[in-house]
């Protein structure tokens, strides 16, 4: 998957959320105490347009996010957005180490045929090496990640319609944690940010900061 979920990217990227209740959107500079918040902003979506992390109505999310968007007044097009919901699998497995990116990928395929309960051909699959298994230095940990392709394309249009280029698909699990790894203090308002505003608001954007953190992977 040409975005997929652990794919490096050096732009700036918007992080935005999109959940079953609104959009998140966060845009993020360093600084010299961690990141600037350049800027940020949320919308209420329409009812029942997300539920449980499935995209429902495409056009009405993509107009939200048109919304968002231009009242975050930024330059920036590229963006990261997370998948959720119960379509998204993840597990780690041990595969042999020394692997070439053509045999781990099949490996991969292989070991997705275990766990996944939808045919293949429906989902995006992407992989991450971790490091050696604690239990067996010949072997590799392999953070497998998969969903379906109607969640990732969905995504991709409802970006489209704002006017916003995919970058990055992430997991919403994975970009929380990549937020709460940081020190939330590292995230400071930027001048365009109300101080007071941003502290109250700061810890609903988790998600969307760590979809913006993408950006200095």
């Amino acid at each position: 998957m040409a975005k997929g979920f652990f794919r490096r990217k050096v732009d700036a990227l918007l992080g935005v959320d999109i959940n079953d209740t609104s959009i998140r959107l966060v845009e993020l500079e360093r600084s010299t105490t961690g990141y600037s918040v350049q800027g940020y902003t949320n919308q209420v979506l329409p009812a029942q347009a997300v539920v449980d992390g499935t995209v429902l109505d495409v056009e009405g999310v993509g107009r939200a996010l048109h919304t968002a968007l231009a009242r975050l007044q930024t330059r920036a097009r590229g963006a990261a957005v997370a998948v959720a919901g119960p379509s998204v699998i993840t597990r780690v497995v041990e595969l042999e180490a020394g692997l070439s990116d053509d045999e781990m990928a099949w490996m991969i395929q292989m070991e997705a045929e275990q766990y996944i309960p939808c045919p293949l051909d429906d989902m995006a699959i992407d992989f991450q090496v971790q490091g050696r298994s604690a239990h067996d230095p010949a072997r590799v940990e392999v953070l497998l990640a998969a969903c379906l392709k109607e969640q990732v394309e969905a995504r991709e249009a409802v970006l489209a319609l704002a006017g916003l280029v995919p970058k990055v698909i992430d997991v919403e699990a994975f970009a929380l944690a990549r937020a709460n790894s940081q020190d939330f203090a590292s995230f400071t308002p930027g001048h365009r940010v109300n101080d007071a505003q941003w502290a109250v608001d700061a810890q609903g954007m988790g998600v969307a900061c760590g979809l913006a953190l993408r950006s200095f992977a």
